[in-house]
Parts: C-alpha cells; sequence; structure tokens
C-alpha cells in the first residue's frame, strides 16, 4: 500500500482518462507544445508537452486578437494528453519518448552531431502533430552561464499574496506586466561578454505559462533561453509541489549536465532565493560563479509578506561561498557584478 501513489494523483489520473476519451471521440487533436531546451556536444534535455484542443481554426484575425489580449486564464486551458508517444526528430535520427501522466516530456537524449549553437528539433506525434524545439547545444569551451529567477526578478508579479499571485495570472493581461527595470541590460551585457554561454530560468510558475513568459521577454528585451517551471497540482505524494524542491533539484540537474559551467545565480529576496542560492553555493561550490539577488521595495515586500522585520545577521554563521551582491534593479547589480566577475576571471586565468 505504501508505494501506491497518492489519492489526488489516483483520482487525477482517472479524470484525465475519461477526459482524453471524451475529446478524442468529439475530434480533438494532439497538439506539441515545444519547450525550449539545452544539451551539450553528447546529450540533449527535451522539454515539450502534449495536449488536446479543439480542432476547428479560429482564422488569423481571431488568433491575432488572442495572442494580442490573451488574460493569463487563457494560458491554462489546455487538456492533457495522457502518456503520448513522441518522436524526437535530429537529423536523420529518431527517437521515441513517452510523455508522463501530464503530457509532459521531459528527457535526455543522445545528441547525434549538433554542434555549439542554436538548433531546432522536430517533435513528431502519432496522432499526427508535430511542432519544432530551439535547443542551445552548449560548448565544452564554455565556462560562464546565467541562471534566472523570473517572478519579481524579471518580471514583476508581487508573488506569493495569494490574491494578487490570482490576479496577476488569471486576470492581468500580458500588457499589464512589467519588466524589472536594468535586467535586461544586465543579460545582454553579461552574455555579449560570454559568447555562447547559456541563460537558463528556472522558476516555480506553471508550465502554462510558458508561451506568455517567452512574448514577455521578447517585448522586453530579455535573452532567451530554456526554462525550468513546475507543474501545478497533485503529485504522487500529496497534493502539491514544492517550489523549493523543484528549483533545488533543478540546479542539482544543470550542474549534472553542465559540469563545465560556474553559474551566475539571480534571485530576488521576496522568497526563498537567497537561502537556495547559498546551500547550493556551499554544496557545490565549483559550480557558482557569484549571486545576485534583486532587492524588493518595502512596498512590494510589505504586499508579499506583510511589514518587513529587521533581522540581526552579526552572529549568524555563514560558510565561504561564492560571493553575493544586491541591489534593487539590474542597472545595480550590474555594476557590482562588474568588478567582482572581472576579479573571478583574472584569478581564474
Amino acid at each position: 500500500m505504501a508505494s501506491r501513489p497518492f489519492i489526488a494523483a489516483r483520482i487525477e489520473d482517472r479524470l484525465n482518462r475519461l477526459v482524453n476519451r471524451v475529446l478524442l471521440r468529439r475530434g480533438w487533436k494532439e497538439n506539441i507544445l515545444a519547450f525550449t531546451g539545452y544539451g551539450t556536444p553528447e546529450q540533449l534535455r527535451i522539454l515539450a508537452r502534449v495536449v488536446l484542443r479543439p480542432s476547428e481554426d479560429l482564422g488569423i484575425v481571431q488568433a491575432a486578437q488572442a495572442l494580442l489580449y490573451r488574460r493569463g486564464w487563457r494560458n491554462f486551458m489546455n487538456v492533457a494528453r495522457v502518456n503520448a508517444t513522441v518522436n524526437v526528430v535530429v537529423g536523420e535520427t529518431r527517437i521515441p519518448v513517452k510523455a508522463d501522466r501530464g503530457g509532459y516530456i521531459d528527457v535526455r537524449v543522445r545528441n547525434p552531431g549538433l554542434t555549439p549553437g542554436w538548433h531546432t528539433v522536430r517533435l513528431e506525434g502519432d496522432g499526427g502533430a508535430s511542432a519544432l524545439a530551439n535547443v542551445q547545444v552548449i560548448g565544452h569551451d564554455v565556462t560562464f552561464g546565467i541562471v534566472s529567477d523570473i517572478d519579481d526578478t524579471i518580471l514583476s508579479t508581487l508573488l506569493p499574496r495569494p490574491m494578487m499571485a490570482a490576479w496577476n495570472s488569471f486576470v492581468v493581461t500580458e500588457q499589464a506586466r512589467q519588466a524589472v527595470p536594468g535586467m535586461a541590460r544586465l543579460y545582454q551585457r553579461l552574455l555579449a561578454a560570454h559568447p555562447g554561454s547559456p541563460i537558463i530560468f528556472v522558476s516555480t510558475g506553471a508550465w502554462n505559462t510558458y508561451p506568455m513568459i517567452q512574448r514577455f521577454q521578447a517585448r522586453h528585451g530579455i535573452p532567451q533561453g530554456a526554462m525550468l517551471l513546475t507543474d501545478w497540482g497533485p503529485t504522487q505524494t500529496g497534493w502539491f509541489r514544492s517550489g523549493t524542491d523543484h528549483k533545488r533539484r533543478a540546479l542539482r540537474e544543470l550542474a549534472r549536465d553542465l559540469p563545465n559551467i560556474d553559474w551566475l545565480l539571480v534571485g530576488d529576496d521576496g522568497q526563498h532565493d537567497p537561502d537556495l542560492y547559498a546551500e547550493f553555493a556551499s554544496l557545490q561550490p565549483e559550480h557558482v560563479r557569484a549571486r545576485a539577488i534583486r532587492q524588493l521595495t518595502p512596498g512590494e515586500h510589505t504586499l508579499a509578506h506583510g511589514l518587513p522585520m529587521e533581522v540581526n545577521t552579526a552572529d549568524r554563521w555563514s560558510p565561504d561561498i561564492a560571493p553575493e551582491v544586491r541591489a534593487p534593479d539590474g542597472d545595480g547589480l550590474g555594476e557590482q557584478l562588474a568588478d567582482l566577475l572581472d576579479d573571478e576571471t583574472r584569478a581564474r586565468s
């Protein structure tokens, strides 16, 4: 009995299977949502989701209106295609993979010969659906990369206050979302100074928001990169996924997949980023170049957590780990990181 999935997960699985049968009989078709992946000359990480959607074509005008004025709740109106089979097509190589109980694909496959740089990989479903996934292949000579949070780091959401989070996620139009000042400039400068380096976005946000975040990045000049998001809902062991565990696991996987890279970890002080980044830097110091924490304003802190409290850290022990800088925006972080990263580069050369 102990090995049985959590009851909520069993109920969700049965409901998804029932909904799949009903919608397929009604003519709904498989649709593949391709996410940006990353890899090395030896291995690729492919990320995607298979969903069911009505077969009717909305037309160009309706699609354009939906893109421009889409409200947050529309990002969540997808039905998972349970246990779908998909072929990953890279050149002449076809690799069959299977989606999980939520329709998600997160697999590592052998790289059949893609060189460092950006490439597209074709995903083909058994039901006739297909999509192109962008994949960044990172060369072994690349030693710098950026891990970035999303909420309140590049995108102002006032999370995790529940009512405001729900309003931002489900009601507000995409054009109403604000970028954190200076973060786009910071990331552009860092990646220009380190050609071929990756930027990976690690967030506790739902995969359903992926298209919105990509469009947000494009509008505000934030460099594109792979995203490691989460699936909301029951797990095999409980009602909800742990956002902290998700980020912790994502950092471990990046250290394993890209062992030559020392990461700049960028987050904010509104949730758990400072503690998580300090923990990772202490456990795997060889994989962390520096930590950059965006400081929320007093108003943002109050909305997220209530009135800020003074914490005495003078007597708190902390390990000797990668340096940390803090500032309220990207320009402030960039000023502090400029000298720090130059010093680190000279010390390593």
